[in-house]
This record gives C-alpha cells, sequence and structure tokens, in this order.
C-alpha cells in the first residue's frame, strides 16, 4: 500500500511539473514568439567575446525584427551575421533580424549571432547567461542561455 502511495505521489508532482513547463511555454509565446534552445559558446579564459545562438520561431501574421539585444555578461552587445566577402568569411553587424511570419530564424555557428563584447567575467559551463532581446515593434523578451562548448568542425576536442 506504501509503495502505491508512494507512486502516485510521484505520478502527481509529473503531472504539476509539465503543467507548469506547459505554462511558461505558452507565457512566453503569448507574443506570438518562441524561443528554442538558446546557448551561449564557451571561451577560453582571456577571451573576451563570445556569441549567443538561438532559434526565434513567429507564430503571428506579421513578420517580426529584433533590432537589439542586451546582456549583464557583457558590455555591448550586437546582432552579427556572416558574409562572404572577397574570398573570406567575415563577421558584420546587422541592424535587424528578421523572423518572418509563421516562420523561423536560425541564430547559428558561421550565420546570425549575438555577439557578447567586452564580456565581464570567464563564462563557465551550464552557467546561464540572461539575455534580453528587443523587437521593432518595442516589446521585449528575455531569455537564460546555458554556456555551452561548441567544437567546430575540423577542430580537435
Amino acid at each position: 500500500m506504501k509503495s502505491i502511495v508512494s507512486h502516485f505521489f510521484v505520478l502527481l508532482n509529473l503531472s504539476f511539473a509539465m503543467s507548469l513547463l506547459l505554462l511558461i511555454n505558452t507565457a512566453m509565446a503569448e507574443n506570438g514568439i518562441s524561443i528554442v534552445d538558446p546557448y551561449v559558446r564557451a571561451v577560453p579564459p582571456g577571451q573576451t567575446v563570445s556569441a549567443a545562438f538561438l532559434q526565434i520561431e513567429n507564430s503571428t501574421d506579421k513578420v517580426r525584427f529584433i533590432v537589439n539585444a542586451a546582456s549583464p555578461v557583457s558590455r555591448v552587445v550586437e546582432l552579427h551575421s556572416h558574409v562572404h566577402e572577397d574570398g573570406m568569411m567575415k563577421m558584420r553587424k546587422v541592424e535587424a533580424i528578421e523572423i518572418p511570419a509563421k516562420g523561423k530564424t536560425v541564430l547559428k555557428p558561421g550565420g546570425l549571432h549575438i555577439m557578447l563584447i567586452d564580456l565581464h567575467d570567464k563564462l563557465e559551463i551550464d552557467q546561464k547567461v540572461a539575455i534580453t532581446l528587443e523587437f521593432k515593434d518595442g516589446s521585449q523578451q528575455s531569455i537564460e542561455a546555458p554556456v555551452r562548448k561548441i567544437i567546430m568542425p575540423g577542430m580537435m576536442k
């Protein structure tokens, strides 16, 4: 009997936790924007620049634009892209990142990303980094992105 009651409370707690997660996801998507798998690149000690990546989904009928971002871990935060110029890949600051209506935009290494410039402290693996995204309409959305070690193709581990 004690085992059955114990299992009941475990299932009840799991059910509550899943309901809470659904409420959180619904609240985050209230403005039609959902952030999927955000993360920040871990960097070696002494390096003062990193980048944040994520997938952003727009469930509305209107094109949305990220026009700014901020984070307490760095002095400067900029929106960037990589472009192929003169036979080389170069990073360029962009004024906005477009998220199409009923679509998604992926910020990833080698493409669109959020630059964290002049880091205040060392970033630790699994540390949560707060980032606030600002949209063209003046709305904002805050996220927490864990720090991850990223191995680029062709690099030694």
